[in-house]
């Protein structure tokens, strides 16, 4: 009898979830009052990421000299930096602008795919383009062959097919467990690591399949990455004079400084949750907000700084576009 009874109130708790389940997002704990300044550094950020990754995107299509395996390969990092930036600036926006902390059970999951689905693309896409420094370092005269448009769009969709189908399976596994705790989020999106805090079940095989994608994805990402540029090392000394090194090396320079800024932050964020558990809030909200936005908004600053072809497309690119 009290079988029957646990197992139908297990059955409308999970009713509950479905139908009218909402979490409640946070935003800078101890600093409610002050939410509306706070979303004004927010609306900047958004914008130059915006701005910048479209600007990005339409030059590389727009002019036929950025048409090359290189620029390919910088299309999908602004492509993945625009989807990142759009999935989180609806509900950080609702939350500072218009003080609205509520985020339907729906909502919430769909949030956290896009999410978790762009940040590994965003490591994805970095990883290609490592090897792509590999191949105009280490075997120039077979470049063009290596990476021809075939195979750089095969790379693209393997991306894309590697991250949606790594984040599916954590969605369903977490959609099916029941929350029956407190409704509060820690952030002003909606993250695993965050919302399974939240569960009144057995997480283990939750926790234990998030384990084995931060080892494919998080740790061997950038193994590889660096692996790659160990090589390109490698050919870079055997080479004659020191002016080929630092050109090579400078050739390097824009993909090495965006896997700085994709890392050092997720290397921060980590380490944060790992040996600051104790420390405020607020430290956890800045560390986290600093991890989302800061590839956004920093990579399109970066490759028009240190590319002279992007600089260049862009600047034919706005030409045109004020002779309309």
């Amino acid at each position: 009898m009290n079988l029957e009874i646990h197992s139908s109130a297990m059955s409308e708790m999970t009713n509950v979830t479905k139908d009218s389940f909402y979490f409640i997002l946070t935003g800078v704990p101890g600093y409610e009052a002050s939410h509306i300044w706070i979303s004004i550094p927010f609306c900047c950020l958004y914008t130059i990421s915006i701005l910048g990754n479209t600007t990005i995107l339409t030059a590389i299509r727009t002019e036929p000299a950025l048409h090359q395996p290189m620029y390919l390969f910088l299309s999908m990092l602004a492509f993945t930096d625009l989807g990142l930036t759009l999935t989180t600036l609806p509900t950080v926006m609702q939350l500072f602008c218009f003080n609205m902390p509520e985020i339907s059970f729906e909502a919430c999951f769909a949030q956290f795919f896009f999410l978790h689905a762009f940040s590994f693309m965003e490591s994805s896409v970095l990883l290609a383009m490592s090897f792509d420094r590999y191949v105009a370092i280490c075997r120039p005269l077979h470049y063009a062959s290596i990476l021809t448009n075939k195979v750089i769009g095969r790379i693209g969709l393997a991306i894309i097919c590697r991250c949606v189908l790594a984040v599916l399976p954590s969605l369903f596994l977490l959609k099916r467990l029941p929350f029956c705790r407190s409704h509060h989020l820690s952030h002003s999106y909606c993250l695993h690591q965050d919302m399974i805090r939240l569960v009144c079940a057995d997480i283990r095989v939750n926790s234990w399949y998030g384990f084995v994608l931060v080892l494919l994805i998080i740790v061997m990402d950038p193994l590889l990455i660096v692996l790659s540029y160990a090589l390109i090392l490698k050919n870079i000394l055997g080479t004659a004079t020191w002016t080929e090194r630092l050109r090579a090396l400078n050739n390097c320079l824009s993909h090495i400084l965006a896997v700085l800024v994709l890392y050092v932050p997720m290397i921060g964020v980590s380490m944060t949750h790992r040996f600051a558990k104790h420390a405020s809030p607020l430290v956890h909200v800045i560390m986290a907000n600093i991890y989302l936005l800061a590839p956004p908004v920093m990579n399109p600053i970066i490759y028009s700084a240190k590319t002279k072809q992007i600089r260049q497309g862009l600047t034919r690119f706005l030409s045109r576009t004020k002779m309309r």
